[in-house]
């Protein structure tokens, strides 16, 4: 009994860093008078947002449509590419140390910003 509580005591001590550094994407598509654009957005978990990083953007297939740098406040914004996005789009972000996170934007999301 008391090493399973010193096992489970253990791994939740070692797994507290890990979780505190994940980074939380959200990313949808915003209607402007130029076109659709796909707004990123990224935090680490602790509130933190990153400053360096890259978003990277594949297709449904994995093909990648474009990589873009993360801005100053967190985000990324680009013009959405709609025959490459039609499947739906993958989009991930791994900040200058190694960080990453996704978010998935599926047909019915990209449709929703037109």
């Amino acid at each position: 009994m008391i090493r399973t509580c010193l096992a489970a005591i253990l791994t939740l001590a070692l797994s507290g860093p890990a979780l505190a550094h994940r980074v939380n994407v959200f990313a949808s598509v915003e209607a402007t008078d130029a076109g659709d654009v796909v707004v990123v957005e990224a935090k680490f978990s602790t509130g933190r947002i990153p400053t360096l990083g890259e978003v990277r953007v594949e297709d449904a297939d994995g093909n990648l449509i474009g990589t873009h740098a993360l801005q100053d406040d967190g985000t990324a914004r680009f013009p959405l590419d709609p025959v490459a996005a039609s499947g739906g789009m993958a989009i991930t972000v791994t900040t200058d140390d190694d960080h990453e996170g996704y978010w998935i934007l599926t047909p019915t999301d990209i449709a929703g910003g037109s």
